[in-house]
């Protein structure tokens, strides 16, 4: 890495702690510990932080009403959440309070480290893009000074390589730097959210059923049920970020009791 990233775990539960504490600075992280709400404020004073690890089930104060003073206080700050199984209503609703996604417990370190790179790197695309529209800045004002012209100019070229670029129609995904577009503009996206509309593109324009829409965008089993939960509210907000009017979809079709698709 070519910044070194300090995350901050927070769980009350010292074993978790400890073990994602070492799954992270292997990867070269520094990492803070919290043991609930009134460590994780103290340290969130005392430090600057990249990530924050954050559990839902926790005495005091839960984990959602955490995430909600940390989303007031840092707005722009990731925030990873642990649950389990039985609550995954609450991660739904965590992920719809502006939590950047959700782990299931166990924690499997290969999934850890590869959703921390991944939301890390989310923070890349927003300088670039800066970088890109000030670059069509002075571009422009060199066409009204002098004539000059922009296609002259060197340009990045998109070499379309079906390993690293996927597109259907009006949207384009570049699966290297996980940046993904419709139209030319550059979408808002969550990782998570990346990967649904990553697998919805693959199989477009396909019906995805609930369980299997799930298990190719985040990589486990779930029930029916649960399924149905999950997908709703990531469909949700892709939609808020697709769509003109989320409503009344153009793209992104429900198949009642079977699933979503994606149409181009």
């Amino acid at each position: 890495m070519s910044k070194t990233y300090s995350i901050l775990v927070v769980d009350d539960e010292p074993n978790l702690r400890i073990t994602l504490s070492l799954i992270l600075q292997r990867e070269g992280y520094i990492v803070t510990i919290a043991d609930g709400a009134d460590q994780a404020h103290a340290r969130l004073k005392e430090d600057t932080f990249d990530l924050v690890f954050l559990d839902i089930k926790m005495p005091k104060k839960s984990g959602l009403v955490l995430l909600t003073e940390i989303k007031q206080l840092f707005p722009d700050l990731p925030v990873l959440l642990l649950t389990a199984f039985a609550s995954l209503d609450s991660a739904i609703e965590a992920v719809r309070r502006g939590a950047a996604d959700y782990l299931l417990k166990p924690i499997d370190p290969p999934q850890i480290v590869a959703r921390v790179k991944q939301v890390l790197s989310e923070q890349q695309p927003n300088r670039r893009r800066a970088i890109m529209n000030e670059m069509q800045r002075l571009l422009g004002e060199l066409n009204q000074i002098d004539g000059f012209s922009a296609e002259n100019a060197p340009a990045e070229q998109l070499d379309m390589d079906s390993d690293r670029y996927l597109q259907r129609g009006p949207f384009l995904l570049d699966l290297h730097t996980r940046v993904a577009s419709i139209n030319g503009e550059e979408l808002s996206l969550t990782p998570t959210g990346f990967d649904y509309l990553t697998v919805l593109m693959r199989f477009s324009p396909n019906t995805m059923q609930y369980q299997k829409l799930v298990k190719e965008a985040q990589g486990y089993e779930t029930t029916l049920i649960e399924a149905k939960e999950v997908t709703r509210w990531r469909v949700h907000e892709l939609r808020k970020a697709i769509e003109t009017d989320s409503r009344n979809p153009r793209y992104l079709i429900t198949v009642r009791g079977e699933g979503y698709r994606l149409v181009t």
